[in-house]
């Protein structure tokens, strides 16, 4: 059977979007490879948050068109955000493109792709005929034969509830678990509402049975994904006993036996209420790490990005958080450079990240999109001013980082070992309950009986000896 190689860009959403195309292609026989050199369906699933992303996957896919040259039989195609935002333009300048599929239909990839395959060995298989029988054709037109493409990107009702299925790899201990598509927040500088769509979410039950059945399979840990994870279901579901829809997940999915952790992303702070405070107060599953993102800590600039807060609410709404679990982790997500931004609002955003002190926090210079309002907007900021405030901030940010991990130099701390560190496979990484990355050594736990227990997929108590950079290093307490 053909094999296949996806490559994805962005988000966490993006990446479990991939893994519900990879079950699909796998249910029907397909292998999956590493490497693009390797595969007879090459898939790149897009990002258009920023420019650079954009920009990213039309370079790789123009790199791709030497391979098609080299192998026609080859089937290419573009997923995801771009996708859903190009649709047929993708075609103009990548010829060699066979496939653009957007992000409600993830669920039929596996099918287009089948098909294309088929027509192309059919073909292929034609003009090897005409060769043989000395029916000479042109290899121009052999080879445009070959070039035929499937675009859908349109909307489908429903499609919410299509990623659902997963590929587990051995003794997998995380898993993302996809509870709602789109948003309705219009924020000023956000292309995701025209990808995405309108919010819709998935029913409770569904969801709960997806975690049970990860956990059957290993998994300890479960990150809920949605646009903004905390306006879940608030369109299709009734409070209950106050509780937002929301919260009612979250209680949903806690009561799963054998699940150890439980964490979501990313939330808005408009949608962070009482109740999911009082939430992260009492239930003990949930990790106590939180990403609620800022993007200005300058009232002016967070009303022109539309985004429903000042900069007073979103500092009361960490120290609520604060005070509701103690030790919490509080990362975010910041734009710098946004139209209009003069030196006072971003110095008021440097002061607040400042007084806050962030675990860590994406700090992003500002990329217009296409048909969002802020592209349209007066006094664009230059890009060496982004690029300073960028760079800036991110020095505020790493110091900030750096004395929060070196405060748990001495401490035991809880982590779920992932797999081999990716920067150095003689060691094995994992995370806190707070989200941060530690490295240790394979050393192994000894059982009554003596045989030695893999840590790779369990929890472990890590006595941390000192801290570099963004991770913490320390050895497996026996």
């Amino acid at each position: 059977m053909p094999k296949f190689f996806i490559k994805t860009y962005g988000c966490q959403m993006n990446e479990r979007d991939s893994e519900q195309v990879a079950h699909s292609l796998v249910a029907l026989g397909y292998e999956r490879v590493g490497h693009e050199s390797e595969a007879d369906v090459v898939l790149l699933n897009t990002c258009s948050v920023r420019d650079m992303a954009d920009q990213k996957g039309l370079g790789k896919m123009g790199m791709l068109g030497r391979l098609a040259k080299e192998r026609p039989h080859v089937v290419f195609g573009f997923l995801g955000c771009m996708a859903q935002a190009r649709g047929v333009s993708l075609l103009k300048d990548l010829p060699h493109v066979d496939l653009v599929v957007g992000t409600q239909k993830f669920h039929r990839v596996a099918d287009y792709v089948d098909e294309i395959v088929a027509r192309k060995k059919s073909l292929i298989s034609e003009n090897a005929q005409r060769s043989t029988s000395n029916v000479q054709r042109p290899m121009q037109k052999q080879m445009d034969d070959l070039r035929f493409s499937v675009v859908d990107v349109e909307e489908e009702a429903g499609s919410q509830s299509t990623i659902r299925d997963q590929q587990l790899t051995p003794r997998q201990a995380t898993a993302f678990v996809s509870i709602m598509q789109g948003c309705n927040m219009h924020c000023t500088f956000c292309i995701v509402p025209q990808t995405r769509g309108a919010e819709r979410s998935r029913s409770i039950d569904e969801i709960v049975a997806e975690v049970r059945d990860l956990v059957s399979r290993g998994v300890k840990e479960v990150t809920l994904l949605g646009q903004i994870v905390n306006l879940y279901g608030r369109h299709e579901f009734p409070k209950l006993d106050n509780k937002s829809p929301f919260v009612q997940l979250l209680e949903s999915v806690h009561e799963v036996e054998g699940l150890e952790r439980l964490r979501f992303t990313s939330p808005h702070p408009i949608g962070f209420r009482d109740d999911l405070v009082d939430a992260i107060s009492r239930l003990p599953k949930l990790a106590e790490h939180v990403h609620l993102p800022l993007q200005s800590g300058s009232n002016k600039i967070l009303k022109a990005m539309h985004r429903a807060y000042t900069a007073e609410k979103y500092l009361d709404l960490i120290q609520r958080i604060r005070r509701a679990r103690n030790g919490v982790a509080i990362t975010t997500d910041i734009i710098v450079g946004f139209p209009g931004e003069t030196d006072d609002d971003y110095r008021q955003t440097r002061d607040l990240a400042e007084e806050i002190q962030f675990d860590n926090a994406f700090v992003f210079r500002y990329s217009p999109r296409r048909d969002t309002p802020a592209s349209e907007m007066p006094d664009q900021i230059d890009e060496h001013v982004k690029e300073e405030r960028n760079q800036d901030l991110l020095d505020v940010v790493n110091k900030s980082n750096g004395r929060i991990l070196e405060r748990l130099v001495g401490s035991q701390v809880e982590v779920l070992c992932e797999g081999p560190s990716k920067t150095n496979h003689a060691r094995l990484m994992g995370r806190t309950r707070t989200n941060k990355i530690v490295v240790f050594p394979p050393s192994r736990k000894r059982r009554p009986t003596g045989e030695s227990e893999e840590l790779v997929g369990e929890l472990v108590n890590v006595r941390i000896e000192r801290a570099n950079g963004f991770s913490l290093y320390g050895l497996p307490e026996v």
